[in-house]
């Protein structure tokens, strides 16, 4: 073999090993939810860019994240083949710099923790306000490591993941290796179950961590799901079909339930809110089942905005008060430099731009006080952390999940509401359309949901609290510290231990 040959089968064999790696890391996500494949892949990852040049470590981080985004991000293909496959790409950049950032050979695992953990809590950050949807926080609503949002929120669940794959990558090579000391290998299982026992420990401290305190009240709660169609858009759907299918849904909710919560815009108006029939409509049935009423409207502010905010009703019919959604979708409600972008794309789609609200989302209402966190906002801790931090002991999540025509969108909203409600140790209500309408402890427990489609109403009761999880007293600075501290400190370990070059180093230490 001739010394290109030997070059390319050197780069390309770790850029395969590290897609084959993001692509099984990709059914850790939702709908599958099998969450030890997550620890799986990126072990797959971590070795795949053992000891080798950067532009191979950074190459087959960009191949991690194509393997990772393109079946985590699949459902963007329906309303832009060429929009999903940048977006795509884009957010699979941010595993490049992260391959990148692992120095080879000393130092290793702890820059691959540090730079992996900084590059998933970037992501999820910037640019636009980030895009949290197809990460890795998602698939483990399912498994032990979502008790690490508790005390670390998504950031925490990250860097638990890649340091329980580093513990994964070292146990492989205790158990591969050969012709070594009997010393070498000891330390080489010391340091792995070193690492799968800090995360262990770490859950368990997760588990026995403050979750919101013990309740001061409950309450009877439903969320009204009008059913339909799914991938579907609102110029394909009349407005006023769906607020009659949700409308006829709300008939089902027993009279007394103290919280009733509609969807997302299942009031689409041409005009203001105030004298139109949808308004007498909402006073009326607030009245009738004698409940405090939430709905989601959308209505126009001028000739190129409007607005999408959340109102609620008292059981007389008087308006609590509403609140406008702050945590916009680029692309979906707003398009950022529109003039420029309208040259280059269609864009007709998005004919207005969403006003942004302004913080915080609270409603004070006799059912509680409401957290509200309208649709794309459930994927941002921020939100959740500001309502709470204002006095919400309940959080409501009203959100459209319609226009995407599989279970995969759903899911991950649904894994997102699980995470926010033990990141902040709050019960949630969320309410779509189509689904999925659920009612979720303080927990992340799924205590009700609806199917996908079908027109339901899903009640049970919910508990209000106003006590604070640890990650709502000390946010993301700590573990984003840690994760740095890990970064440096490996770009130091691993230069120390690298005579010249970026090439290995020529100890055999793994670390």
């Amino acid at each position: 073999m001739s010394a290109p040959e030997v070059i390319r089968s050197k780069r390309w064999g770790p850029v395969g090993i590290g897609m084959l790696g993001g692509a099984v890391a990709s059914f850790a996500l939702p709908p599958f939810g099998l969450w030890p494949l997550a620890l799986l892949g990126v072990a797959f990852f971590l070795l795949a860019c053992e000891d080798h040049p950067v532009g191979t470590r950074s190459l087959t981080g960009l191949a991690f994240g194509l393997g990772l985004f393109v079946p985590g991000l699949w459902w963007a293909q329906h309303f832009s083949v060429y929009g999903a496959f940048l977006l795509m790409i884009v957010e699979a950049a941010f595993f490049a710099a992260a391959g990148a950032a692992v120095t080879p050979g000393r130092g290793r695992t702890l820059s691959a923790i540090g730079a992996l953990t900084l590059a998933e809590a970037l992501r999820e950050r910037w640019p636009l306000g980030g895009l949290p949807i197809g990460g890795f926080p998602l698939g483990q609503a399912n498994g032990p490591l979502m008790a690490l949002a508790r005390i670390a929120g998504p950031v925490g669940i990250v860097l638990g993941i890649t340091v329980a794959a580093a513990g994964t990558r070292v146990l492989v090579t205790a158990l591969a290796v050969r012709n070594t000391s009997g010393y070498d290998a000891g330390r080489r299982w010391v340091h792995a179950l070193g690492l799968l026992g800090a995360v262990t420990g770490a859950v368990i401290v997760g588990v026995l961590a403050p979750s919101g305190g013990p309740s001061h009240g409950a309450r009877s709660a439903a969320a009204v799901q009008g059913g339909g169609a799914r991938g579907t858009s609102a110029q394909q759907v009349a407005p006023v079909s769906v607020t009659d299918a949700t409308l006829a849904a709300l008939e089902k909710v027993p009279v007394g339930t103290e919280l009733t919560v509609l969807p997302e815009d299942v009031i689409g108006l041409p005009g203001p809110l105030a004298g139109s029939w949808q308004q007498d409509a909402l006073k009326s049935q607030a009245t009738q089942l004698a409940t405090t009423l939430l709905a989601g409207v959308t209505a126009p502010r001028g000739a190129s905005s409007f607005d999408n905010y959340v109102i609620a009703y008292g059981s007389n019919g008087q308006v609590l008060g509403r609140v406008v959604k702050v945590h916009r979708v680029p692309f979906g409600e707003y398009v950022p430099a529109r003039s420029w972008i309208s040259k280059v794309a269609n864009i007709s789609g998005v004919p207005r731009d969403a006003v942004a609200g302004t913080r915080p989302e609270i409603l004070s209402t006799p059912a509680g006080r409401l957290g509200v966190l309208i649709s794309f906002e459930v994927f941002f801790s921020d939100r959740s952390g500001d309502a709470v931090a204002h006095g919400a002991d309940l959080l409501v999540v009203p959100t459209n999940t319609t226009s995407y025509p599989s279970s995969q969108m759903p899911s991950q909203e649904l894994a997102a509401a699980r995470i926010q409600a033990v990141e902040r140790g709050r019960d949630l209500v969320q309410a779509s359309p189509t689904g999925f309408s659920a009612i979720i402890d303080n927990m992340g427990n799924v205590r009700a949901r609806s199917a996908l489609s079908s027109q339901a109403v899903v009640s049970g009761t919910v508990q209000l609290r106003d006590g604070q999880t640890p990650y709502s007293r000390f946010g993301d600075l700590p573990v984003l510290a840690l994760a740095l501290g890990c970064l440096l400190a490996g770009q130091l370990r691993g230069r120390n231990g690298r005579p010249e070059g970026d090439g290995p180093s020529p100890s055999s230490d793994y670390s």
